[in-house]
């Protein structure tokens, strides 16, 4: 039977997406299908229509949406019609070794899942009856997705919107998780954010809620900077204003930083945030460079000064467990989710939501079924 639905879809690389009308097939074993409430519209998309993550065209975007669950496979025992359900652009199967010891974000079934289900087949069509991938197995900027339930978490509104709940899914666990999960940010330290873009202020947002004393955002754009300090940011900094990045950050932290978090995507910011860490200190990258993009460190610093660079994918969470967790603490006045949505879009608008993104006028745009 199946259903029709207005979907989000990149055709061509280098172009902006289009907006048409897509079949999605009733879901196999192990798979719902989800009416989308709402959908954000993440760097991470844009990426997929630019190149930086090169996934084949025809692609239905979007990996952050919140819906209400309209059909379930054979099999399907966790999800029932009418949860109300977020995506997950991580795939976890909860048998591999990554799984098992708690760490669901490198599941090997995500790999399997990058444009397609995990089983390698597609439940999308064009008008034509072509096939069409799908997004980190998800492809939920459409009115219907059906997924594998590994790509599902259920969650419990209480009165928080569909839209905020969508949030939850990507940009805020991916920037809350790197400060609270990935680098755990002791009470009381010093920490950097490179980029305040909608991962970056959940960066400043955790690092806050951690106890750090002094949070620098650091942004090209001076309406960001003013919106970090909505998201604890205690200092900020423009690097066009400056000569030199990290001597600049090094003095205004007094020595360094603790903790430094690129949020941009670029090799040369990286090497820009573990230029500015103090001895002992963590840099984090969670940003997503291009596959050719390189970072320079001084090797040797590595070893006398302890410094440490890592990543972080999805915030290092437990979707099942950090989602709900996330909710709770916007349901209990601690976390900001309203404030992180600039501007709303119909499905309609799309396209002009990722010129929008592309030209950084927004925080976070959503786009509302």
């Amino acid at each position: 039977m199946g259903y029709t639905a207005r979907a989000v879809v990149t055709r061509e690389t280098g172009q902006l997406p289009v907006v048409e009308t897509i079949t999605v097939d009733d879901p196999k074993a192990g798979e719902v299908t989800i009416k989308l409430a709402a959908c954000g519209v993440c760097h991470s998309d844009l990426s997929a229509t630019n190149g930086t993550i090169g996934l084949p065209p025809p692609l239905v975007l979007g990996h952050e949406g919140a819906g209400t669950i309209v059909a379930v496979g054979s099999g399907v025992t966790e999800f029932a019609v009418g949860d109300s359900v977020v995506s997950s652009y991580i795939t976890m199967c909860g048998r591999c070794r990554y799984c098992a010891t708690g760490r669901p974000e490198l599941c090997d079934l995500a790999s399997k899942a990058m444009f397609t289900l995990p089983d390698g087949t597609v439940r999308t069509h064009d008008a034509a009856g072509k096939p069409l991938n799908v997004f980190t197995g998800c492809g939920v900027m459409a009115e219907y997705a059906t997924l594998h339930t590994g790509n599902v978490v259920k969650l419990d509104p209480r009165g928080a919107s569909m839209e905020c709940c969508a949030l939850i899914s990507c940009g805020v666990v991916t920037g809350w998780g790197a400060a609270c999960n990935t680098a755990k940010v002791r009470a009381g330290s010093i920490c950097v954010v490179f980029g305040a873009g909608g991962v970056g202020l959940n960066a400043l947002q955790g690092c806050a809620m951690s106890g750090a004393t002094q949070v620098v955002a650091v942004d090209k754009s001076d309406d960001k900077l003013a919106l970090a300090k909505l998201f604890g940011a205690t200092h900020t900094l423009n690097p066009d204003t400056v000569e030199d990045v990290v001597k600049a950050l090094k003095k205004l932290t007094g020595g360094g930083a603790d903790y430094a978090f690129e949020c941009v995507g670029y090799g040369a910011v990286v090497a820009q945030a573990y230029g500015c860490l103090r001895k002992g200190g963590m840099a984090v990258v969670v940003g997503v460079a291009k596959a050719n993009d390189t970072t320079t460190i001084r090797t040797n610093s590595l070893t006398f000064e302890e410094k440490t660079l890592t990543g972080s994918n999805l915030g290092g969470a437990r979707p099942r467990e950090d989602f709900p967790r996330l909710l709770g603490l916007y349901q209990a006045g601690r976390l900001k989710l309203d404030e992180l949505i600039t501007r709303r879009y119909s499905i309609e608008e799309a396209p002009q939501a990722f010129d929008d993104l592309a030209n950084g006028r927004n925080a976070r745009g959503m786009i509302v079924f």
